[in-house]
């Protein structure tokens, strides 16, 4: 089974695709865990890689794709996939078709986890951190037993700069701008399914694992 998770940030999408692929023995694999696998291996793609994150830039799409080829190539795609932070676009979305095409490969399901933007808003922005030891908190999943304050030495936890609430707004803009148009891809291709992902984590597991099996 090969699979696009969708959503904005902070739907669940990592943390969800990490427990469906070890439920289901399949790949789970990150756009950000892959460009640092190239970088660490020393491949040429991971050299080029590497200059672009080392200068805060965005790694171009072809260079993306290229990596996810590499990795096709390799066969450790053989059994199964979720992509997670890739494709973003729909000139990325078109890229990978491509590109799946030629190994005689496809996606099978693009799976949509369907949070509102108010949710959204409320889980990124409550993301804190102690700056004491470092443990880190957020909503709903772990919350301190004391609103603000760390479970392990009482510091006062703090919010990173990218989690403030203007910051988040802005970062949802972005999604919605960028990300619109890809959903429409994958639903005109019929291998569209939205997912409702607010709730206890267990529940949206289960409806997850439900329409990836269903024929």
């Amino acid at each position: 089974m090969n699979l696009v998770f969708l959503g904005p940030p902070g739907s669940g999408k990592g943390t969800q695709a990490k427990v469906i692929c070890k439920e289901l023995g399949i790949l789970h694999l990150s756009t950000g865990d892959l460009l640092r696998e190239g970088v660490k291996n020393g491949t040429d793609l991971g050299t080029q890689a590497k200059k672009y994150m080392e200068a805060g830039e965005l790694v171009p799409d072809k260079l993306i794709v290229d990596l996810i080829e590499e990795k096709l190539a390799s066969g450790a795609l053989n059994n199964g996939y979720i992509l997670d932070g890739f494709p973003r676009t729909v000139p990325q979305a078109e890229a990978l078709r491509d590109m799946l095409a030629k190994n005689k490969s496809q996606i099978d399901k693009a799976i949509l986890l369907d949070v509102s933007n108010d949710e959204v808003i409320k889980r990124l922005s409550g993301r804190f951190f102690c700056p004491n030891c470092s443990s880190g908190y957020n909503y709903p999943a772990q919350m301190p037993k004391q609103e603000g304050i760390c479970d392990n030495d009482g510091v006062e936890l703090q919010r990173r700069p990218d989690d403030e609430e203007d910051v988040v707004k802005n970062r949802l803009e972005v999604y919605i701008m960028q990300t619109s148009p890809i959903i429409d891809f994958y639903r005109q291709a019929s291998l569209l399914f939205e997912v409702p992902a607010e709730g206890a984590l267990k529940e949206i597991t289960n409806a997850l694992l439900k329409v990836i099996k269903e024929d």
